[in-house]
């Protein structure tokens, strides 16, 4: 059931008969049917799983992907997880029916558990940032899920990666919809601070609803708003968050740089006091 590659990383399949592999019909191999969680553990546990869990439950109701039981489906994430500090990843796809768009009504799904190496931390001092030229297309029924058609994140990622790219010690990229505004990173959502007011883009028409967004939202006077990129640019702040690096503050996006904010590490030391996986980032702020 489980498998390991030589990074570490491991994985076990669960679905119909229990094979312990992804069929070829898969929908989520095929079309991208799928929804999935990217969490980090914490000595064998998730800390924010319920925050995961009800994200998951809520992407799965809108697409109308059959949940599997949470609490086998969090035992089993235990279980690969063997105390380790992790990233831990859950795939849900809608499972196997055929072939064609039209899903099979009462398809069992499929679900996919990864624990991979935690990745580098960034440098005290912040983040580096590029555009990419990728736009996201809008389109309201996919926003704000983090599903499994991930090909313009894809796209803007290897935009860096190219033989002539300008930039190309980013750590990351920015991405604008079709329409202009700046949504979000390939990997992570922006928030940025201007005139003393925190700002955010909404997620109603692209993007991805961030388990880290909303807890700065639950936690902070924030406000959802289109951003233009030149509001990026001359901002006071800026800062990237995602739910395995969690709070990490922007020190330069093309000519411009911030030093490190205030306001950015009474963020991040609240987040340790509410995350343990980020305990020991807030140990080493200055």
């Amino acid at each position: 059931m489980a498998r390991m590659v030589d990074n570490g990383s491991a994985w076990r399949v669960f679905g119909p008969g229990g094979s312990g592999s992804v069929p070829p019909g898969d929908r989520g191999l095929a079309y991208g049917d799928s929804l999935f969680e990217t969490m980090r553990a914490h000595r064998g546990e998730v800390p924010w799983w319920d925050a995961h869990w009800a994200r998951l439950r809520h992407g799965s109701g809108r697409l109308g992907i059959a949940l599997p039981p949470e609490s086998e489906v969090h035992g089993q994430a235990r279980g690969l997880l063997d105390g380790a500090d992790a990233v831990l990843r859950l795939q849900l796809t809608r499972g196997s029916g055929g072939r064609g768009y039209a899903p099979v009504a009462g398809m069992e799904p499929t679900w996919i558990l990864s624990r991979h190496p935690l990745p580098r931390p960034c440098a005290p001092a912040g983040i580096s940032l590029r555009w990419c030229d990728t736009r996201l297309a809008v389109q309201p029924a996919l926003a704000g899920l983090k599903h499994g058609n991930r090909l313009e994140q894809v796209l803007a990622r290897a935009e860096w990666d190219r033989p002539d790219a300008s930039d190309a010690d980013a750590d990351e990229g920015l991405m604008c919809s079709m329409a202009g505004d700046v949504v979000c990173a390939t990997a992570a959502n922006l928030f940025v601070l201007r005139d003393g007011h925190w700002s955010t883009p909404p997620v109603e028409r692209c993007g991805v609803a961030g388990v880290t967004r909303q807890w700065l939202l639950d936690h902070y006077p924030i406000e959802q708003r289109e951003l233009a990129p030149a509001e990026v640019e001359t901002a006071d702040a800026v800062v990237l968050t995602n739910a395995v690096r969690g709070i990490l503050p922007v020190a330069r996006l093309g000519e411009r740089r911030w030093p490190l904010h205030p306001e950015v590490l009474g963020w991040q030391r609240d987040l340790a006091r509410a995350h343990p996986a980020f305990a020991s980032i807030a140990s080493e702020m200055p």
